[in-house]
């Protein structure tokens, strides 16, 4: 069975402030055209198809008609929520995306309708796993969408370590293989040593989140969601990353889509296909205002974050003889040579949650805060996510 691995599509995600659902369009409709070009079965999306609990209409209306061009006449999506997504939400409307090989996981305890009207077709489902058939061929996926004890209606375990609570969600499914078919994790997780994206919410907790590759079921292959780059642990365990490039630590970087094939003999013929839509990130730097805006017009249709070294604070006419000198000028950065107040608050624009909380308790206690009440105030942020 030839499957096509994506995740992260953060559909309604702006840079700071611009709208990006143009780009977004065109990387699904490039997703959709390598499906059919290399005739795919089966679509895993690993979570985060919205980048908020409210999404614009504007952002449903998209993943809406991209999904369907996705899934094609003959093959099949399955979709898992993303920490991003409100699990109930996206899954409101699947009475009617099963009718059309759309299949998503997210509100606990659904188990999807058997449509067998397709080239490739679900033939069984629990509340955790589903087997898709293709001609003779058929693979079980084991599925959990982002865990906590809110999304799988658990009341909370003071005597559950972490990582016993985590074996357990990810073995629901994989024991409900009991016939050894070729098989596929699909999650919305962190794993531990995975390099994150500026652009991402701080997700391992100082670590306390982070799931060990040692942890994770055996399987044929381990598709992510969860990190914007891409990247892969121990061969079969792999993010295939945004498909955007949303963080401007991500500059340069190729975004992409894994293919695979997956059969009795494993995995075979894997390789990342990469996309082309979308506009590039760059990160420049330069010596006073002329060379700034001599330098910005090498980079038509970008989205740039500009450093601009001066001796003394930037006035507002050299910021509009900037951004008239290329209007894809996202952020501005002057660095002032002496010490002061500009360049520390630019500096702290680019902390992430717990930089910031860092720098905060330093400046205010003299001390380094403990890893402990780190730990607390990131747990903190992560609520206020989940609200």
């Amino acid at each position: 069975m030839k499957i096509l691995h994506t995740s992260d599509w953060h559909i309604g995600k702006r840079l700071a402030g611009r709208d990006r659902l143009d780009e977004q369009r065109a990387a699904l409709e490039e997703i959709a055209s390598i499906c059919d070009r290399e005739s795919v079965d089966l679509v895993l999306v690993a979570g985060d198809v919205f980048d908020t609990f409210l999404p614009s209409a504007e952002a449903e209306d998209l993943f809406y008609e991209s999904v369907k061009k996705i899934a094609g006449e003959e093959r099949c999506v399955l979709l898992i929520s993303g920490n991003h997504d409100d699990n109930i939400r996206l899954t409101a409307a699947t009475a009617l995306s099963e009718e059309l090989g759309i299949y998503v996981y997210g509100n606990a305890g659904h188990i999807p309708k058997l449509c067998q009207n397709r080239r490739v077709f679900p033939v069984e489902a629990g509340a955790n796993h589903i087997v898709f058939r293709s001609g003779e061929e058929e693979v079980f996926v084991n599925v959990l969408p982002y865990p906590n004890e809110a999304r799988l209606k658990e009341d909370k375990n003071p005597d559950e370590k972490f990582l016993d609570k985590m074996q357990r969600w990810m073995n629901a499914g994989q024991s409900e293989n009991k016939r050894g078919l070729p098989s596929v994790f699909l999650s919305h997780l962190f794993i531990a040593g995975g390099a994150v994206s500026e652009g991402e919410r701080e997700i391992d907790l100082g670590g306390a989140r982070a799931v060990p590759l040692s942890a994770l079921p055996q399987c044929d292959y381990t598709a992510l969601g969860h990190l914007h780059k891409r990247q892969s642990f121990r061969g079969n365990v792999v993010y295939s990353g945004s498909i955007l490039q949303y963080a401007f630590d991500e500059a340069g970087a190729k975004k992409s889509v894994v293919l695979f094939d997956l059969g009795r003999e494993g995995v075979q013929n894997e390789r990342r296909i990469e996309l082309t839509a979308g506009k590039q990130l760059v990160r420049l730097q330069a010596d006073g205002v002329a060379a700034a805006a001599e330098l910005v017009k090498n980079y038509p249709d970008c989205y740039i974050e500009l450093t601009v070294f001066l001796k003394e604070p930037l006035l507002s006419s050299q910021v509009r003889e900037l951004r008239e000198a290329n209007a894809g000028i996202v952020l501005i950065l002057p660095q002032v040579s002496q010490e002061g107040q500009v360049a520390e608050a630019v500096s702290l624009k680019q902390l992430s949650d717990s930089e910031l909380f860092k720098t905060f308790y330093r400046k205010k206690f003299a001390q380094e805060p403990s890893d402990e009440l780190t730990e607390l105030f990131l747990s903190l942020t992560e609520g206020c996510d989940e609200t």
